[in-house]
């Protein structure tokens, strides 16, 4: 419980609230009364002062840029990576209300299944007049290669999200459908985790039902669907570049899912398969998040790249169950909403629940004539998904908007070709409060609920994402055009079950395979630890050169020349304060951690994100000589932060075994050419003390030899040392053991190419004097490390 506070007692927040006159607020009722709950979260508000509850909400935004949670934004053919915007006061719905709201939405859940499936199935609904045959023939997302494939699991529908709004007479009216790729799930969860970061002790004060249960229970779903024979259950994504691609990945790690792009699987004999590291696995789940036509290129869109050809065939085998079934975009048709009430009526015989938007299709004479009569009252917008005629970015205007010889032909348009528009009433949303600039202030508010099938049944999911306006226009609801996304709490008057996905008593534990690995995401965990070896090995080496440029003062002094021609080898340019080729190499490592999110710990990808911030923000500050000596000393200390967290944290399953891999190549290449370059009969003097700081092994050095540094200690101490961590003998073993490790290593006693290769490779270094190593023979060690790398890819990545 907080302790009461001993400070003045400053104005309530709420007395300085201003509703927007005949507009319905969350807030405050028709009655002035302030709703169950507000009071409660308002007086602790008040506890708290402002200068306590802006620390709070600044905690909750500091916690998600840690955490890394970001969205794309679209301004054109690129997206760029923003910051999620929170709104940091969360909306307060009663368990009463949202018990009317849940029954009503699992009325819907229910009418759009069995809508979808007579579309796909015997196509009642337009034989009877209920459907017009137009709003389904016309329609792109109405894909005939599916009609007559029955789902395997028996439904079309597992998973959808309603948009929902308060309407003036104070009940919640459905605004939209959404059973495409539903998103915001996990967003939803993790503005949970930012708000009670932030409000943690008024949380845990009030009755709020958690999330956990919601996801728990579609899991245990999921899972169910995938039978006894065990097969895969994964989350298709468009890849990274995906505007909820965060999402993506934060909802496979939450649920323990498989990250799956189109690339990563192939379809044999009927069978979708995904290609790991222990070769082809079955997959018998997938919860596409990518719109269905991309799905695949054969029978729906030839032009997808993000596709699987043949995964239409897979679902007419019945090997594979589509988390929602290809096709039920077409529910999300605008000018359904106009045959809403009739459908319920045919389908249940009883009415909606929860109201619909008002909404007149123009395929229809009387509909269009009405729509025309009230252009200037009227939404006009497009009948169908993905036709957007009017040039508002959303697709559709208020009709007194539109003017000139603009208004002129959207109404000849209507006129000529009614069936593709609608128009709409007007929706005048309700208020929320939220915080700025230390007052409470109204805005624009929409609900987006989420409703998953369990094995019991519908699930409608006690919470949910508030989507909440910038300013008090309610047209800006969309998060690219400036809206905030806000926490719901649903409250109730009693205490809650604390739910979470931790296994029950007496639960039976279900272990991953270790081969159940991508070969993509071995791929980027590969290249991740090359990247940041190679950052390694870069910063030692600029921060020698400094050192010896502050040191010496002259630039063109032997010893400096030989350090800038070896770095211009590998594309770093040593008199840049912060080289361009460095900035590239930090750039490549956090490229290649984003492309498996799924699998990096969030303290990983804060660490990652740290050193590149700190790179970029201190490389227009920084001078050649003492200062960048100190920023390389900098980076590199944040980089061993990243690699102890790599090396302490991450479970040794196949996933660690590549990114190992990748460390232990690229620091042997990095070690044997820097080695042949400093040891070659060219090499100034200073070179051999140059080669020993570079490789950190300067007090190894002087401990092990009792002689100045000379070209044979060095070679020994790090080509030749099997105990020094940095020779490239000790990278070999490394090597050798991870990949005899790996899925066909070893087979009936017989090494894998790749492990023939390394232990060759190690045989011939254990063998070897240090007066046997040239410079020569330095750089084939180095091209052979190349080549085995080579043989790892063509093993597991092709």
């Amino acid at each position: 419980m907080r302790k009461p506070s001993t400070r003045p007692k400053a104005p309530s927040l709420i007395s300085n609230y201003r509703l927007h006159p005949g507009v319905p607020d969350e807030m405050i009722d028709p009655a002035g009364n302030i709703r169950p709950g507000w009071s409660t979260l308002m007086a602790a508000f008040d506890q708290l002062g402002p200068a306590e509850l802006g620390a709070r909400f600044e905690r909750a935004d500091q916690y998600l840029r840690d955490a890394g949670v970001f969205y794309r934004a679209y301004d054109g053919a690129a997206g760029k990576a923003r910051d999620w915007p929170l709104a940091h006061i969360p909306l307060l719905i009663d368990e009463s209300e949202w018990s009317i709201i849940s029954h009503g939405l699992t009325q819907r859940a229910e009418l759009l299944e069995a809508i979808i499936a007579d579309i796909y199935g015997e196509n009642t609904l337009v034989a009877r007049g209920v459907l017009p045959p137009e709003l389904i023939a016309r329609n792109t997302e109405f894909l005939r290669p599916l009609v007559g494939i029955r789902p395997r699991s028996g439904h079309f529908l597992h998973f959808c999200a309603f948009e929902l709004g308060r309407g003036p007479d104070g009940a919640w009216w459905v605004l939209g459908d959404r059973t495409q790729a539903p998103s915001g799930a996990g967003f939803a969860l993790e503005n949970r985790v930012a708000t009670t970061r932030a409000l943690a002790d008024i949380y845990g004060d009030m009755n709020i039902h958690r999330l956990a249960g919601f996801f728990r229970a579609f899991r245990d779903a999921l899972f169910a669907q995938a039978g006894p024979e065990g097969g895969r259950v994964g989350i298709l994504t468009p890849g990274q570049l995906n505007e909820t691609y965060f999402e993506h990945a934060y909802i496979a790690r939450y649920l323990g899912l498989v990250l799956l792009e189109g690339e990563d699987m192939l379809v044999v004999d009927g069978q979708v398969m995904v290609r790991t590291v222990a070769g082809l696995q079955p997959v018998s789940v997938l919860w596409r998040r990518l719109d269905a036509s991309f799905a695949d290129p054969l029978e729906l869109r030839y032009d997808s790249r993000i596709g699987t050809p043949g995964m239409v065939d897979a679902l007419r085998h019945g090997s594979i169950s589509m988390i929602n079934a290809l096709g039920t975009g077409l529910l999300e048709t605008r000018a359904l909403a106009a045959f809403m009430p009739r459908l319920c009526r045919a389908v249940f015989d009883a009415p909606l629940e929860l109201p619909e938007i008002a909404t007149w299709w123009c395929g229809q004479p009387a509909e269009q004539a009405h729509v025309l009569a009230n252009f200037d009252k009227m939404m006009i917008g497009p009948a169908f998904a993905t036709n957007l005629p009017v040039d508002d970015p959303s697709g559709t205007a208020l009709g007194s908007t539109i003017s000139g010889e603009q208004r002129e032909t959207l109404i000849q348009r209507i006129m000529r070709d009614g069936a593709t528009y609608v128009g709409q009433e007007p929706v005048q949303l309700s208020t929320t409060p939220v915080y700025l600039d230390g007052q409470l202030q109204p805005r624009p508010v929409t609900l987006r609920v989420y409703a998953a099938r369990t094995e019991k049944g519908w699930s409608i999911m006690p919470g949910g994402l508030a989507r909440i306006g910038s300013t008090s226009d309610t047209t800006a609801m969309a998060m690219q055009r400036g809206g905030r996304a806000a926490d719901v709490w649903v409250v109730s008057s009693n205490p809650v079950e604390r739910v979470s996905l931790l296994p029950r008593e007496g639960e039976k534990l279900l272990r991953s395979p270790h081969g159940n690995l991508p070969s993509r995401a071995a791929d980027n965990l590969i290249w991740l630890g090359r990247y940041t070896e190679r950052c390694e090995a870069t910063l030692r080496i600029l921060r020698a050169y400094n050192a010896r440029l502050a040191e010496l003062s002259k630039a063109d002094l032997p010893i400096l020349r030989h350090c800038r021609e070896f770095l211009d080898t590998i594309d770093v340019d040593a008199t840049e304060p912060m080289p361009l080729g460095l900035l590239a190499s930090i750039d490549s490592a956090v490229h290649s951690a984003s492309q498996i999110r799924d699998r990096f710990s969030p303290d990983g990808w804060l660490a990652l994100t740290d050193l590149q911030n700190t790179a970029r923000r201190l490389s227009e500050k920084v001078t050649p000589g003492s200062d960048a000596t100190r920023l390389m000393t900098i980076l590199l200390r944040k980089l061993a932060g990243f690699s102890g967290l790599v090396h302490e944290n991450m479970y040794r399953f196949a996933g660690w075994r590549f990114l190992e891999l990748g460390r232990r190549l690229e620091r042997g290449m990095q070690m044997a050419r820097i080695t042949a370059w400093l040891t070659a009969r060219e090499a100034p003097d200073g070179s051999l003390e140059l080669l020993l700081e570079i490789g950190d092994s300067v007090m190894s050095h002087r401990r092990r030899y009792s002689v100045t540094a000379g070209t044979q200690s060095a070679i020994d101490l790090l080509v030749l040392d099997p105990l020094n961590p940095r020779s490239v003998l000790f990278q070999l073993a490394t090597l050798r053991e991870q990949i005899e490790t790996l899925p066909g290593g070893i087979e009936d006693g017989q090494l894998s190419p790749a492990a023939r290769a390394t232990l060759s490779l190690q045989t011939e270094l254990v063998i070897a004097e240090p007066a046997d190593l040239t410079p020569e023979r330095l750089q084939r060690l180095a091209g052979d490390l190349g080549a085995l790398s080579g043989l790892v890819a063509a093993a597991y990545f092709v």
